[in-house]
Formats: structure tokens, sequence, C-alpha cells
């Protein structure tokens, strides 16, 4: 068994945004206000409440320009939010919808193919799993089945380092 992190957007990503920082595509996000249900801020995970601001923006979640660096449109808390850090247990924005889209990516940043189905919640940790212990797959991506909009992150847990002895 593969252990799990559910992992949220860089704070220093969310940090440039509310700084008046610029999106993936170098503009300004939008401000809207929350009707409800269905605008789940990447930062802290959870959904933002009706009547509240928020920033809509374009995101790529991925460390550089390349053809599998699927950019799109997600939400963030227009004030500032404590990010995620239960990250050993489903956030609550993957439990707004009956399914998702988990897909593995490998060490290079680029979609394993064949990696991608829409999950119902309920098993979102289980195929997680299943895809992070197979040798080709570096992280999980957890996305909108309806959208594909990125949700969050799936990482292994690491091993502690073993302290050094004296032999």
């Amino acid at each position: 068994m593969t252990a799990l992190r559910f992992v949220a957007m860089p704070s220093a990503d969310a940090e440039h945004l509310w700084n008046g920082g610029r999106d993936a595509y170098d503009r300004l996000p939008d401000t809207m206000v929350s009707d409800g249900p269905g605008h789940p801020c990447r930062h802290c995970l959870e959904n933002i409440d009706e009547g509240e601001e928020l920033l809509v923006f374009a995101y790529r979640p991925f460390p550089e320009l390349q053809p599998y660096a699927e950019t799109g449109p997600i939400f963030l808390h227009k004030q500032p939010c404590r990010r995620y850090a239960a990250e050993e247990i489903l956030p609550p924005v993957l439990t707004t919808s009956p399914d998702f889209i988990p897909r593995g990516y490998n060490q290079d940043n680029r979609i394993v193919y064949g990696t991608g189905a829409v999950t119902l919640i309920g098993e979102i940790a289980a195929y997680g799993e299943k895809l992070l212990a197979r040798s080709d797959i570096a992280y999980v991506h957890v996305r909108s089945a309806r959208n594909n909009c990125f949700q969050c992150r799936i990482d292994k847990v690491k091993a502690p380092a073993l302290a050094e002895t004296d032999a």
C-alpha cells in the first residue's frame, strides 16, 4: 500500500495572485462573487462560500511549458486563506461532485497514457495508490470529471530517511 498526500496549490502561487500578480496567460485574475458550492479554492481545498469574493484565473500546475502542461481556469479565495494541511485525507473539494478524474504523470511531467479514469469519490484514494505504486508514475493530478479543471495533486508520502549508524 502506498501512502498518499493530497497537495494544494503552492502558497507561493496563491500569494503571487493575492499580491496583484498575473496568471499563466499573463492576465490579471477576474474577481467574482461566489453563488454557492461549485467554486473550490485550490489553496485551502474548501468551497468558497456564497457571497465571498474569489479570483478566477488560468493556472498551469507544471514547472515549465511543454505539450502536456495543461492550463485551465481555477478559483482562489480573494482574501488569503490557509493552505490545506490535512494532506493524508480526502480534501473537502473532492466531496462536492460524485466523481473526478485522477491522471498519472511521469518524472518529465508528461501524461502517462491510459491512466486517466472517471473515478467515484470513494475510490479516489485507492486509485491514486494504484497509480503511484507504478514505477512510471511520479504524481497524480485530480481533475474535474465535468470540466477537466485541476483540483489538487496526489503525491507519494516519502519514507523517513534512516539514520546512519557506525558499524
